[in-house]
């Protein structure tokens, strides 16, 4: 059985969308589990709820994003799990290419590939494109060597057997995921036609909160004393700078390409203040990013 895991929290105006790409691609014995909060957003999961008896809204407390998933996965009832965002579209084929690798036994999880959404004629645009580009040739290479691989918040699928309860401090809950499960010997596999379409921040602000998040995940002991790398500043610096000076097509996007050479900088350092040395809680660094609703 296959159960689609959704966390989201005051994405009324996305959740709608995130549930209707899912529901065509559904099998008759699957189930969509939907992790809310928040009032106004149950109140949309309720209404597609009363015409597809295969969602089920389960509320949560509000204490972040780590316990919303352990309740979860705690009402699955599916031996997959597929995770994803309600504030986010998968295509319309994503779960075939998706779920097919787990036909190995020694297939742990498997991840889809995200896609920006988001113009690449502004400068957050560009840096999103640039960014997901990156990642996703270092998927496929890695893919290719059989190396470990790091998944995708915004959708991957994983052996429920396999995920012990998240840490409730987690600020990359895809990171840790992903390294207990290769942590038991278990291979990560990267399905690039699995795609799921993403709109990302559209300030700086914005993207300063979210990627303080994600990147201060790998910054945790629960990512950095795993055998297990795929994310740090220096294989960034190693394996980005080329691809990241050959994307641009113009001066300007050049140009935006150094600015993101220092924000990214900026944002390893304020990461490991905010993170290895302060020890922030949970609750200061995982802000809320409005621009991507």
């Amino acid at each position: 059985m296959l159960s689609i895991l959704i966390t989201t929290y005051r994405e009324a105006q996305t959740i709608g969308r995130a549930l209707a790409a899912f529901l065509p691609q559904l099998p008759a014995d699957g189930e969509m589990v939907v992790v809310c909060p928040d009032a106004e957003t149950t109140a949309v999961i309720q209404q597609y709820a009363t015409h597809y008896p295969q969602i089920r809204h389960i509320p949560d407390p509000g204490l972040g994003k780590p316990t919303a998933v352990n309740i979860g996965l705690q009402a699955a009832r599916g031996d997959l799990i597929v995770f994803s965002d309600g504030d986010v579209v998968v295509s319309a084929q994503a779960l075939t290419p998706l779920l097919a690798p787990f036909a190995d036994p020694q297939v742990g999880a498997v991840t889809g590939r995200p896609v920006s959404i988001s113009p690449r004629h502004t400068k957050l645009g560009y840096w999103s494109h640039l960014l997901v580009e990156g990642a996703h040739r270092a998927r496929l290479a890695r893919n290719a060597a059989g190396q470990f691989l790091l998944c995708s918040g915004y959708l991957f699928a994983a052996r429920k057997a396999l995920i012990p309860p998240l840490p409730t401090d987690a600020l990359a809950e895809d990171a840790a995921i992903s390294h207990r499960i290769a942590e038991q010997g278990y291979a990560i596999r990267y399905a690039p036609a699995a795609e799921v379409y993403v709109k990302y921040p559209t300030t700086y602000a914005d993207w300063r909160r979210q990627k303080t998040r994600s990147t201060g995940g790998y910054a945790q002991d629960y990512v950095r004393r795993s055998p297990y790398r795929m994310r740090s500043a220096r294989r960034e610096v190693q394996h980005g700078f080329w691809h990241a000076l050959t994307f641009a097509q113009t001066p300007r996007e050049f140009w935006w390409t150094l600015q993101l050479f220092a924000a990214r900088l900026h944002l390893w350092v304020s990461v490991w203040w905010q993170v290895r040395v302060r020890q922030r809680p949970l609750p200061d660094l995982w802000q809320r990013v409005e621009s991507t609703k």
